[in-house]
């Protein structure tokens, strides 16, 4: 490859990178029968009986506090590589008044959101990740995993967690209690929750009644669905609350299956503001336009060939010379 040539080649690579962003692909979506969890903070008390029925549910270890051997009296602090779903607390002041910013105190579950463009699908190399194109559960293939954890770096939700103690590690997430499914039951955190604040259901079905609770007028008399919304009637009577305006889930980062009604922004809560567009769209387009047609590893090649010959020459010129002027 001469100068020109290795010139021209660039030019086409640089060409193909300006081009990517234009074909960006759109943000993948929802499969119609999607399954997915509605998270009610207002309903939530914080009993953590979510926690204990996922880790009966998914076979997990008790987690135990650092350096004493002694498990954690209370719950452990965040998900992990044994924890696939937690509750946490925000507090204000003298947390007086629940579900309130000032003085006030607000519950919040963490796990698995299920996106419907997920960023750890994409990320994953050899298609641990996957996600199921009729529930759109997102799935993890211990199997197939090469222990990259590029899944953990790409998720905005801090969600996968790697098992760094264990002499054949893995990666742990909620994969929505799928294999309990087969014996006609569902998601544990959904079944065991005593106040309905965690349901389960077709998430079309879910955001029909997100979208209810919404309309309601705080302080009215209503009705909650509790564990799996569409089977056995287990609804009771509550007061509906105050939420802010907002379903979480509905558009951030393409839209997720896991949604969520909160009394408290939930950037108090611990989730991002984040944008409607998927990263997936964006890095896969990237990606593609890196390597279509193998541009810019052949580009690279060629700047090394170049660079190669090049060198190569000059040593032969200095061999040459040298050799002229002891003759």
């Amino acid at each position: 490859m001469d100068r020109r040539d290795f010139f021209k080649l660039s030019l086409a690579g640089g060409a193909a990178l300006a081009a990517g962003p234009a074909l960006a692909r759109e943000d993948k979506v929802i499969p119609t029968e999607a399954l997915g969890l509605l998270y009610d903070s207002t309903l939530c008390i914080g009993c953590k009986a979510c926690v204990a029925a996922c880790k009966e549910a998914n076979d997990m270890p008790p987690e135990f506090l650092p350096d004493s051997g002694q498990p954690y009296w209370d719950m452990p602090l965040d998900l992990s590589g044994k924890t696939l779903n937690v509750i946490k607390v925000y507090q204000n002041g003298k947390m007086e008044h629940k579900d309130q910013v000032q003085d006030g105190y607000a519950f919040i579950k963490k796990s698995c959101m299920h996106c419907v463009d997920p960023s750890c699908v994409s990320a994953c190399p050899v298609a641990a990740m996957q996600k199921d194109p009729v529930t759109g559960v997102v799935s993890y293939n211990k199997d197939a995993c090469i222990g990259c954890r590029y899944c953990v770096a790409a998720c905005p939700f801090g969600v996968p967690r790697f098992t760094y103690d264990k002499a054949i590690p893995q990666i742990s997430k909620c994969q929505l209690c799928r294999q309990r499914w087969a014996a006609g039951k569902y998601s544990a955190c959904a079944e065991v929750c005593p106040t309905g604040a965690t349901l389960f259901g077709k998430v079309s079905d879910l955001k029909q009644e997100a979208a209810r609770r919404r309309t309601l007028t705080p302080g009215s008399q209503t009705v909650f669905p509790r564990g799996r919304l569409g089977g056995p009637d287990e609804s009771y009577p509550g007061v509906a609350s105050k939420y802010v305006d907002r379903l979480y889930g509905q558009t951030e980062f393409g839209g997720t299956q896991m949604i969520m009604l909160a009394g408290v922004p939930f950037e108090k809560l611990g989730y991002p503001d984040l944008p409607p567009r998927s990263d997936a769209a964006r890095s896969e387009t990237l990606q593609h336009g890196l390597y279509r047609g193998l541009v810019t590893p052949l580009v690279f090649l060629g700047a090394l060939t170049y660079a190669a010959r090049r060198n190569v020459k000059d040593e032969e010129g200095k061999d040459g010379s040298e050799g002229d002027h002891h003759g």
